[in-house]
């Protein structure tokens, strides 16, 4: 497909392609919302650029994750925000101890819940489809990073928790956390990683 057709295509018209499997639609509708995005963590972290970084990577890998759970009744706008939001919520209440818990749950929104506990028919297929990506992206990361990427992401494990499971310290975690989110962004981004 032409760069220009990418350009040109709505917001869902580049879901519908990427729930297709089309990698290179994924990074054209995230790169729409990158930098709005990185100006908030930039100004939200003080200025902090790693803390940015490692955000946006977050962020980029949930919006990945999650995409076949949009739903149309928010802007695709507003549905990122949210999950820049809630990342950024994540990352203050573990860095700050007194932080109650009932604050981060009041600042999640209804936009991220699914009406339904239930996925229709739709939605399972879709999810089995981008699993079936996601695993193949997973078995090409070298193994210490596939096992951070599931206990960050899947098992949802704190920096501390992993730290303490894989007896390493808490920078090393950090740092191959957030090596491991570039390689998976960058498998996900591939052109030529499209699966059928």
């Amino acid at each position: 497909m032409e760069i220009e057709s990418y350009i040109v295509a709505s917001d869902q018209q580049l879901i519908e392609r990427v729930l297709k499997g089309d990698a290179a639609a994924f990074e054209h509708l995230f790169d729409r919302y990158r930098e709005a995005m990185f100006q908030l963590y930039m100004q939200r972290t003080g200025g902090n650029r790693d803390d940015t970084d490692d955000l946006l990577q977050e962020t980029f890998v949930k919006v990945y994750l999650n995409l076949h759970r949009y739903k149309p009744d928010y802007t695709f706008g507003q549905w990122i925000y949210t999950i820049a939001r809630n990342t950024f919520v994540d990352y203050v209440r573990k860095r700050r101890d007194d932080l109650s818990i009932d604050n981060v749950q009041e600042s999640r929104s209804p936009a991220l819940m699914p009406a339904s506990a239930a996925p229709t028919p739709e939605e399972s297929f879709i999810s089995v489809q981008q699993r079936a990506q996601l695993e193949h992206h997973l078995e090409r990361m070298t193994p210490r990073y596939r096992q951070l990427i599931e206990l960050r992401f899947f098992r949802e494990y704190s920096y501390e928790e992993i730290a303490r499971e894989l007896d390493l310290p808490l920078g090393t975690v950090k740092t191959q956390i957030h090596r491991a989110r570039e390689q998976l962004c960058r498998f996900i981004t591939e052109h030529t990683d499209i699966l059928p």
